[in-house]
């Protein structure tokens, strides 16, 4: 319920023979999920570079007319979120940037915390920048790389860049894929018949009938052209992975798999520990749509509690620009979500949801629920408290804004007005998960960030409040 953000979404395509901008929109089109402010496609013929991009939903940002006007054999597309950077025309991705003859187009899923510091130099450089977004100073940093070839200057490159980032590169001859050292967003491989793929979720290479070959590793680049695949690891392991562990709470879709996981699977293991943690007498266990379902089965299951769908949402309100009028504002949650007076009627519930972020929806939602007959509402939460902002692309909130950050979960639970609250602890998530606490990034659970934070980064994501930095070891 109005839960983090996620930042992006990445797609690439290098197939010669087939149709690559439509691919990379239906590839997009599963990765809608990940950014619905603009999305856009660059395609390469190995000699010029094609670009189409837009605010809005993939369905809504091309027609058949602008995908037949982006010919080439490879591509990447783009689905945005922002974190850095407004939501505006020239902020949409991909980025393309050139100089004496050279061109690359980048689709960038991250955020880096040094954005702001390669902008300036770029600037006192001479170089003009479109756009306020960490992207375009991150493809302008790639592209006047020094190096004999593109995997020498994208090494060069990354020396310079500090924080999130999982690329898709089209030059004009080739598709890279590059991520960071410590992996902190996904990043995968994939195989068609004519060629290869890369993509943010496993889900975007089924969509196109892709077959799934492996995980991009952290600090690893890749270079699909016309001699194959040719693989560039990192030259020195970094000492620990920090993938984002929302990536396994939220973001990422349940059909999804990331590092050997299916994350259905796992959000349903995430809601039977928080069953352990928290048991609950009540009648029915319901999710809140969509993200929490798999959770909620999972605390069913090991409960005995049935499983009802009490809330219906609709799924296209948060999908238009056009803001509803004060009569229909006052209606709140009621605008995303119906309640089944049927289903509620005396019964005890358990509402389970994947996050409380700022606690303002949290409230109207039990109310909707006990206001159609619910006799008492549980809040389970199947990830710990938020309490710290995520400085590594997502849209985590200032920490002024966290209700974890300065309330107790029990007060939490008076403020949003459930009969009791329960979160699952840290140690159940990440034996939900089954694999070690120290290849994940929590930060925004613990206040431990796994790559060192500018003071002034900190203190806008903070709010007014200062406070140190704090790295892990």
């Amino acid at each position: 319920m109005t839960g983090p953000r996620e930042a992006c979404g990445v797609f690439g395509v290098f197939a010669p023979g087939e149709d690559v901008a439509r691919l990379t929109f239906f590839g997009l089109y599963a990765l809608q999920h990940r950014g619905q402010e603009s999305a856009g496609i660059a395609t390469s013929d190995g000699e010029r570079i094609s670009l189409h991009r837009r605010m809005g939903l993939v369905s809504s940002a091309f027609t058949e007319e602008d995908l037949r006007d982006l010919r080439g054999h490879i591509a990447v597309g783009h689905t945005r979120y922002s974190t850095t950077g407004s939501s505006v025309p020239v902020n949409a991705g991909p980025f393309v940037v050139a100089e004496a003859g050279e061109a690359i187009a980048v689709s960038h899923n991250g955020n880096l915390v040094n954005g702001e510091d390669l902008r300036r130099e770029l600037l006192d450089a001479g170089i003009r920048l479109e756009s306020t977004t960490d992207t375009e100073a991150l493809a302008w940093t790639i592209l006047r790389a020094r190096g004999g070839t593109w995997p020498e200057r994208i090494r060069q490159a990354m020396e310079r860049l500090v924080g999130a980032y999982s690329l898709a590169i089209l030059t004009r001859e080739s598709l890279i894929a590059v991520r960071d050292p410590l992996g902190i967003r996904p990043l995968c491989l994939g195989r068609l018949d004519t060629g290869w793929v890369v993509a943010s979720e496993t889900c975007a290479l089924a969509t196109i009938g892709a077959e799934f070959v492996r995980e991009v590793d952290p600090g690893e680049i890749i270079v699909i052209g016309e001699h194959g695949v040719a693989s560039y690891p990192a030259p020195e392991l970094a000492p620990e992975q920090a993938m984002c562990v929302f990536e396994f709470i939220y973001f990422a879709r349940p059909d999804s798999a990331i590092m050997g996981q299916r994350l259905h699977v796992v959000r349903q293991r995430m809601g039977a520990e928080l069953w352990r943690e928290h048991p609950a007498d009540a009648d029915l266990v319901v999710p809140l749509p969509d993200s929490a379902v798999p959770a909620a089965i999972g605390y069913s299951l090991a409960s005995g509690i049935p499983y009802a769908e009490a809330l219906i949402k609709n799924r296209y309100i948060g999908r238009t620009f056009i803001q509803p009028d004060q009569r229909l504002r006052e209606q709140g949650v009621k605008l995303k979500f119906n309640a089944l007076p049927e289903v509620l009627e005396g019964k005890r519930v358990v509402l389970v949801d994947d996050t409380i972020v700022r606690g303002t929806t949290s409230r109207p939602i039990v109310e909707l629920l006990k206001q159609n007959g619910a006799r008492e509402v549980h809040m389970r939460v199947h990830s710990p408290p938020i309490r710290w902002p995520c400085h590594l692309g997502v849209d985590m909130a200032t920490r002024e804004e966290l209700i974890a950050a300065h309330l107790s979960v029990e007060e939490i639970g008076q403020a949003i007005g459930a009969d009791s609250i329960g979160y699952l602890s840290l140690e159940g998530l990440f034996r939900a998960i089954g694999l070690p606490a120290d290849r994940f990034c929590a930060a925004c659970l613990t206040g431990r960030y796994p790559v060192p934070i500018p003071p002034e980064h900190f203190q806008r994501r903070l709010g007014r409040r200062v406070e140190p930095v704090v790295a892990r070891s």
